[in-house]
């Protein structure tokens, strides 16, 4: 039976407090807040069949990281982009698990080797695929906050009857992830474009997404704004 079991799940965690889990079929989902200067939210997937485990951004604490994994295998360790604060345990999660695939969006690859000193297996783009056990991950690149961020898609009426996005921090509740530097405008114009034309017109107002940092948010709720955004430049 397909289940989408989020009654007691909320999505609300801090640093040093405990998870939160939500149970997608035969998916578990479970979210932590690292690193109580940055916030940064890490999700492991599991996969109740084959108990094999994919995990979004070892973004920090990776002692905490690996005891939520387990004993289960750990098969990859995705990095949403290339940002700091999202691999700052991807070194010592991929000590303790050797034989993990660690995957990032093509153009943000090198800059994760250069700042991680760990090699990207696996260098994914657009129709893209990852694993986790029977379930896949649709990657969707998507450009501005970095050149090489990528969202992750479940959309398979098996596991969960409306699709769930993890988005790094492509897209938050109330807006689009930050653009800095001198072409700081036009990446937001990028980032902006391409969240509307790879992830709204795609995607159902019911869509759960799952951001880099803080609470989460169904599509629905942020569509009317876009064009608020658009016209606040961020």
């Amino acid at each position: 039976m397909v289940t989408d079991d989020h009654e007691d799940y909320t999505g609300d965690v801090t640093p040093g407090g405990e998870p939160d889990v939500r149970r997608l079929g035969d998916l578990t989902l479970t979210k932590v807040a690292v690193d109580p200067a940055m916030s940064n939210n890490c999700y492991i997937l599991h996969c109740g069949v084959t108990d094999e485990v994919v995990l979004i951004d070892a973004a920090a604490e990776p002692e905490r990281l690996l005891e939520l994994i387990g004993d289960r295998s750990l098969t990859s360790i995705v990095t949403t982009h290339q940002h700091w604060d999202h691999h700052r345990a991807l070194a010592a999660v991929k000590a303790a698990h050797p034989g993990a695939v660690v995957v990032a969006g093509e153009p943000d690859a090198d800059a994760i080797e250069e700042q991680t000193g760990v090699a990207v297996d696996r260098r994914v783009g657009a129709g893209d695929k990852i694993a986790v056990g029977t379930c896949d991950l649709q990657v969707i690149p998507v450009a501005g906050h970095t050149p090489g961020s990528i969202c992750l898609l479940v959309d398979d009426t098996s596991i969960a009857p409306t699709p769930h996005l993890f988005t790094g921090d492509c897209l938050f509740p109330g807006g689009v992830g930050a653009t800095r530097g001198d072409d700081a405008a036009a990446l937001f114009t990028q980032l902006l474009g391409e969240v509307e034309t790879k992830i709204f017109e795609r995607l159902p107002d019911e869509t759960w997404f799952y951001p880099g940092h803080g609470s989460d948010s169904v599509l629905g709720n942020e569509r009317p704004h876009l064009e608020e955004w658009r016209e606040r430049g961020w």
